[in-house]
C-alpha cells in the first residue's frame, strides 16, 4: 500500500512533508522548517510523529526540530557528514543506508552540491523522492558549498530514477525557476505548457510541488544539459554536459 503523503507549507516559501503508514500507524516528517504548522497538521489528523528525517543543515529545514522532539519524542535522522551542524541525531546516515516506515524502505542518497552532506530519501515502492534543495521543481539549489561537478553528479543520480517518481522538493521557487528555463529553452512546448499551468496554480494559491520526474526531464534545464537546442543556445555545442550544467547554474545565480 502506498504511503499517505501530506505537503505542509512553512515559513515564507518552504515545504515540509509527512509520510503516514496506515498499517503500522507510523508517521515520519521530512525536514522541519517550523514546528507550529507541522504540529497543527498532526493534531488535525490525530497522528503521532515517530521520526524526523533531515536532508541538510540549513536553518529553514531544521529550526522546528527541537520543539517537535519536545512535543512528540520523535527520533531524528540525518547525514553523518552533516552531524556536527544538525540537531542531535538518533541515527546518522550515509549513502547506501536504508531506513523504514512501516514495511517500506527509504534509500539514502548523497546529493551534495547545495551543501556538503545533503542527502535525499528515495522510496521506490511508493515512488517518492525527497530531494529538498538538490533537485527542485524546474531547477536545482544554489551551490553554497559544493562544486558544479558535485551537483551535476548528484542530479545524475536523481535523473536516473523512474520517470513516474514524485519529486518532493523544499521550496516554492517554481515560478522563478521556469522564468529562467524559458531564457535558455524558449522553443520547448512542454516548458511553455508548464509555465501556464504553474501560473494558474499560483494565482489560485496552490502549491506547485511535488512534481513528477517525467515533467522535470522535459522542462528542467538542469536535467537537460545534453539537449542540443540548449547547448546551441548557450554556444556550447562542443562542451561536456557537466560544463553546460555549470554555465546554467552560473547564469541562474545572476538571473
Amino acid at each position: 500500500m502506498t504511503l499517505e503523503l501530506v505537503t505542509i507549507p512553512c515559513l515564507k516559501d518552504n515545504y515540509a512533508y509527512l509520510l503516514h503508514d496506515a498499517g503500522s500507524g507510523e508517521t515520519v516528517l521530512i525536514d522541519a522548517p517550523d514546528a507550529a504548522p507541522i504540529l497543527a497538521e498532526l493534531q488535525k489528523r490525530s497522528w503521532g510523529l515517530d521520526a524526523i528525517w533531515l536532508t541538510h543543515h540549513h536553518w529553514d529545514h531544521i529550526d522546528g526540530v527541537t520543539a517537535l522532539v519536545e512535543a512528540t519524542s520523535a527520533a531524528v535522522l540525518g547525514a553523518a557528514a552533516d552531524a556536527h551542524r544538525l540537531p542531535p541525531l538518533t541515527r546518522a546516515l550515509a549513502e547506501g543506508d536504508s531506513i523504514a516506515i512501516g514495511t517500506e524502505l527509504a534509500h539514502v542518497l548523497d546529493v551534495s552540491g547545495h551543501t556538503l552532506g545533503h542527502i535525499a530519501f528515495y522510496l521506490p515502492s511508493s515512488g517518492f523522492a525527497f530531494t529538498a534543495d538538490s533537485l527542485m521543481a524546474a531547477g536545482c539549489g544554489r551551490l553554497f558549498e559544493g562544486t558544479p561537478d558535485q551537483m551535476f553528479a548528484s542530479l545524475a543520480k536523481l535523473r536516473a530514477l523512474p520517470p513516474e517518481t514524485l519529486i518532493c522538493s523544499g521550496h516554492e521557487y517554481t515560478t522563478s525557476n521556469l522564468a529562467f528555463a524559458a531564457t535558455v529553452d524558449p522553443q520547448n512546448e512542454a516548458l511553455q505548457a508548464r509555465i501556464a499551468k504553474v501560473t494558474k496554480a499560483r494565482a489560485e494559491r496552490r502549491a506547485t510541488v511535488p512534481s513528477r520526474l517525467s515533467g522535470e526531464l522535459a522542462t528542467n534545464p538542469f536535467l537537460r544539459a545534453n539537449d542540443p537546442y540548449i547547448r546551441a543556445t548557450l554556444g556550447m555545442t562542443l562542451a561536456s554536459d557537466a560544463e553546460v550544467f555549470a554555465r546554467l547554474r552560473s547564469m541562474k545565480d545572476s538571473f
